[in-house]
């Protein structure tokens, strides 16, 4: 029986790409919703210490860099798909737990931020592995108009692990102290969907695309020199998108939860900050399967995207300012439509850079595209605060937002089409 016209064993394929969008879900957020308690646990008081905390996204960023070239180009694009998620998995929720076992700044000094940040950058390359696989792993065993859709569904996994991750914290919250043990528990709990989804995985097929390129002998032995000699252009374009993107998505979904968690910028405690995050981030997956169910009738991988980036760029001052009231309702409604309108063009990422580069080097160049972008998109989350002493929160804020939306919008406009019907580039 097929269900959205696919096998099991292609849905198999899906959900063991989509668990690992769900695990890195997880492990970021679990981080972020943290930072204003780890801050003043593992690092030294005061401002100072809340952007050393904050500036692991800036390590891990670099990292997940790092791990998709590396790993990509040495395993999953010539061992196969499967294998590296198999690897990457075991790895990224290791090494994502390991944080829990942090002694306090107070017991042991400077040696626990660098220890952090050491952690951080292994897990961040286990975990920068993992775009490029699934990425691989998922469309290649699709056909091409299934792959908008279940390409939004496997992208939606990020927002699925954050929802949990914000539920897990609620629930650890209500039942210990978080700045005692609790912080502790949440790292720890990263073994958990490590374990299902190292099972799901050991099961899984490797793709046709990649066993038909292994019993024919065309396996790239070098997929990082044929990415940059064959595509390099295509790279810087898909760099920029990246960039932009993630850059939003870092000064909205890393840095409000920050702020939320706050009790002096909404006057809420920490178990209603998580369930409004918890709520804005269910709006988001909405917003991730929407613009998934649209592209088919849009038509193409770069009109659809097009359309929800100018979207996006058109509302997202006058909603941030409307954010800034510091009135609960109001910041939530804001923040839910930025994240609906902002999830809509993620949606197209997976079957817009899986078409875009050559199978032969598809892992390493599609983790390098997504992951890329985020070593200067995640500096989003240290650059505001640090220039709203300059100009104000406000000011910064929605300075970085609108400069980041019209840079993915020249993006957009500029790239290459990947898919017109009837013309399908994944075998290539």
């Amino acid at each position: 029986m097929k269900v959205y016209g696919l096998s099991g064993g292609q849905w198999h394929q899906v959900i063991a790409a989509w668990s690992g969008w769900l695990m890195d879900g997880y492990v970021s957020i679990s981080y972020v919703l943290l930072v204003p308690i780890i801050s003043v646990i593992l690092f030294p008081a005061g401002f100072g210490g809340f952007i050393a905390t904050i500036l692991a996204f800036v390590v891990g960023a670099i990292a997940r860099s790092v791990g998709s070239v590396y790993l990509g180009a040495a395993l999953g694009d010539r061992i196969g798909r499967k294998r590296l998620l198999v690897i990457s998995i075991i790895g990224f929720s290791a090494f994502s737990a390991s944080l829990g076992l942090l002694p306090p700044y107070a017991n042991a000094g400077i040696v626990v931020p660098v220890v952090l940040y050491v952690l951080v950058f292994i897990e961040g390359m286990f975990g920068g592995a993992e775009y490029g696989g699934g990425t691989a792993l998922s469309m290649e065993s699709i056909p091409p108009e299934k792959r908008g859709m279940v390409g939004a569904f496997v992208q939606s996994g990020f927002g699925s692990g954050f929802l949990i991750a914000a539920f897990a914290l609620i629930v650890i919250a209500s039942t210990t102290n978080v700045a005692d043990i609790g912080w502790r528990i949440m790292f720890f709990s990263t073994l958990i969907p490590g374990a299902i989804i190292l099972a799901i995985r050991f099961g899984v097929s490797e793709t046709e695309v990649f066993s038909d390129m292994s019993a024919k002998g065309e396996v790239e032995r070098t997929p990082l020199f044929a990415l940059f000699r064959e595509s390099g252009g295509r790279m810087a374009l898909a760099l920029i998108i990246t960039t932009a993107l993630l850059y939003i998505n870092s000064a909205t979904f890393s840095f409000w939860p920050i702020y939320i968690e706050d009790g002096r910028y909404l006057g809420v405690n920490l178990q209603t900050g998580l369930f409004y995050i918890l709520l804005i981030n269910f709006i988001s997956l909405l917003g991730v399967w929407l613009g998934g169910a649209l592209i088919n009738r849009i038509g193409g991988r770069r009109r659809p995207m097009l359309w929800y980036a100018v979207l996006l760029t058109v509302i997202i001052a006058p909603l941030t300012i409307a954010s800034l009231s510091r009135t609960p309702l109001v910041f939530v409604t804001a923040m839910s439509i930025i994240a609906f309108s902002e999830a809509m063009i993620f949606s197209t990422i997976p079957a817009l850079l899986s078409e875009t580069f050559s199978k032969r080097y598809r892992v390493t160049a599609t983790g390098f595209a997504y992951n890329g972008g985020a070593i200067v998109g995640s500096w989003a989350v240290t650059i505001i605060p640090l220039l709203a002493g300059t100009f104000g929160i406000a000011a910064s804020w929605i300075l970085n937002l609108l400069i980041s939306c019209i840079v993915l919008v020249v993006g957009i406009a500029i790239i290459p089409e990947t898919w017109v019907s009837g013309k399908d580039k994944i075998t290539n």
